[in-house]
């Protein structure tokens, strides 16, 4: 059997310089997501439709540690091309968790998320949770049924926190322009 050898410089593993956040308008889709094992996601494509649900990322009784995580690159890849690709992503910061398997979900799918931007030149950004509840429901620690309310005072019919959380993210990116202007 023969055996190929690959070498890559430096200049060849480079990704191509990514645009300015602020730039999205008309560029392509934006997603917002809320990472978890449920995760959040709302989409709004360059024709001005928006799209949100949730997927589970749960791992299977025989599914090795890693899977959650490939599951996630294949979901992005796949959502990126049925969107036609991404002018920017945005997804919620959070500095505090209930709980440490909660924080290392969080972890694997933010390192997933900003190594999958990366490889494609797609900008990324995280929002603190007190900016976008601000920017929604006038108050940066609105709880759960608050998100939930303004979100379906937007217009929309979110089926859990999860998902409300994401549009209520995109709602923050459309509004403030990424927190360019905002």
């Amino acid at each position: 059997m023969a055996s190929t050898t690959l070498t890559l410089s430096a200049a060849d593993a480079s990704p191509p310089p990514r645009p300015n956040l602020g730039e999205t308008s008309g560029a392509g889709a934006i997603l917002a997501l809320d990472l978890g094992t449920t995760t959040g996601w709302a989409l709004q494509a360059a024709d001005g439709l928006i799209a949100s649900g949730t997927v589970s990322f749960r791992s299977g009784r025989y599914d090795g540690g890693g899977m959650r995580y490939l599951r996630f690159t294949n979901w992005l890849t796949e959502l990126d091309r049925l969107s036609g690709p991404f002018a920017a992503i945005w997804f919620e910061e959070v500095r505090r968790h209930a709980g440490t398997d909660a924080a290392h979900v969080f972890g694997g799918l933010m390192a997933t998320l900003t190594a999958w931007a990366e490889l494609r030149g797609v900008p990324y950004s995280g929002v603190p949770v007190g900016t976008w509840k601000r920017c929604l429901c006038g108050k940066g620690n609105a709880g759960k049924g608050e998100v939930i309310d303004a979100v379906i005072a937007n217009g929309f019919s979110p089926a859990s926190s999860d998902e409300a959380d994401a549009l209520a993210i995109l709602h923050w990116a459309v509004t403030t322009n990424g927190g360019i202007n905002g």
